[in-house]
């Protein structure tokens, strides 16, 4: 099937100014789909916008299907900032005869630009819809690694049969689905009082990151070399404070505020591993003024500003790009190794396969910060290093 089955077009009257664009404002610079379904062949795209009409999966969130529309007026009134940015629209997914169905028109988009080396940012519906963008990398034979930013753990429980699921019990289907090719979860920004004290248990015992939303109240910067270990995001809207995100039946008094929000988004942009982002429960139902709607819309601008400033400094080509800094334990158990870009100042640690079970790669390479090398310079082992470890085993 062609890319062009799974969309209907946009109504350029929902998104276009009575006075039209000006000539630096993205509506202008963006290929939207309005009347003819975007040429792959004749262009080159980096960035793929689309949105998905179907909500039904949104616990206690109805009128998530109603988001994408919304977030584009508020959009392409942006300006383009310091890049020449290649965006395209590719307008809406309806949903389908089922939500098992809309799951499968999502996977087959998000592989087939994955394919074409272009980033799909998935606007709309409740979080449930990450299932399907999840399966979206299933016949790449790659490992992933997902980082959802969300105020708690959606591991509910979960009665459907097949690929069916909610907003409230998504994950279930991501940890359990085979084949298995989840690497590593990562939640950022979890408050303790939404979640239980078993499922803690279950994160840890399957050495995922999980991350209070208290970990990052004096300093943003700490999510960064976490957002760099995704292959795929789930931002989900509930994350946000309610004072700068009011557009979610769910959302609560505390939380990431707006500007901390855009800049986790900006770090997901200048992850050179990222391959997927999508933005959930967004409901404009809820919105006021359009104060949501806008702070979406900024925080994608960001994601864009994001990618264009890629250092393109995943270790370790060229290596003369790198600094690598070797380290003892205070047990004589073994050494450590370190990279550090010189692009960037990001550090990554090396944490070794066992013996034979890779014949092409001796270290799996994570991200980490300056505190986990100043840990191993200390002679002692970095929890990130370890949890790593016992994933590899």
């Amino acid at each position: 099937m062609s890319l062009t089955d799974f969309f209907s077009p946009i109504n350029p009257d929902s998104f276009t100014p009575k006075q039209g664009f000006f000539t630096s404002q993205l509506g202008l610079k963006a290929h939207i789909y309005t009347e003819s379904f975007p040429d792959f062949e004749e262009n080159t795209y980096d960035l793929a916008i689309f949105g998905v009409l179907d909500g039904r999966g949104a616990v206690n969130n109805e009128g998530t299907a109603l988001a994408p529309d919304y977030f584009r007026e508020k959009f392409y009134k942006l300006n383009e900032g310091a890049f020449n940015s290649r965006i395209v629209d590719l307008g809406n997914i309806k949903h389908g005869a089922t939500i098992a169905d809309t799951y499968i028109a999502i996977k087959m988009v998000v592989s087939e630009l994955i394919k074409k080396d272009i980033i799909p940012i998935i606007i709309g519906g409740g979080q449930d819809l990450t299932y399907g963008q999840y399966l979206g990398y299933e016949d790449l034979e790659q490992k992933v690694d997902l980082v959802v930013i969300d105020n708690q753990f959606d591991i509910g429980d979960d009665d459907h049969e097949g690929i069916a699921t909610r907003s409230d019990c998504y994950l279930n289907k991501i940890f359990l689905h085979q084949p298995n090719y989840l690497f590593n979860f990562s939640n950022v920004g979890y408050q303790t009082y939404f979640v239980n004290q078993e499922s803690l248990s279950v994160m840890d015992k399957l050495y995922f990151d999980v991350h209070r939303l208290g970990e990052f109240a004096q300093d943003i910067t700490l999510t960064e070399p976490i957002i760099r270990n995704a292959n795929m995001i789930s931002f989900d809207m509930g994350a946000i404070r309610s004072a700068d995100a009011a557009a979610n039946a769910n959302t609560t008094p505390n939380g990431f505020d707006g500007e901390e929000a855009c800049r986790i988004v900006r770090y997901a942009g200048m992850n050179d591993k990222l391959t997927s982002i999508g933005f959930y429960e967004f409901n404009p139902a809820y919105d006021n003024n359009g104060q949501t709607a806008f702070l979406l819309a900024q925080m994608v601008w960001y994601f864009v500003e994001g990618f264009y400033a890629r250092k393109k400094d995943f270790p370790l080509t060229p290596k003369s790009q790198f600094m690598i800094y070797r380290t003892s334990l205070k047990d004589g158990s073994g050494e450590m190794m370190f990279v550090k870009s010189k692009k960037s100042d990001r550090w990554w640690m090396q944490v070794p396969y066992p013996s034979g079970q890779t014949k092409n790669e001796r270290y799996h390479l994570v991200p980490c910060r300056y505190d986990d090398y100043q840990t191993a310079v200390n002679g002692e082992m970095p929890d990130l290093w370890w949890r790593t470890y016992q994933k590899l085993n």
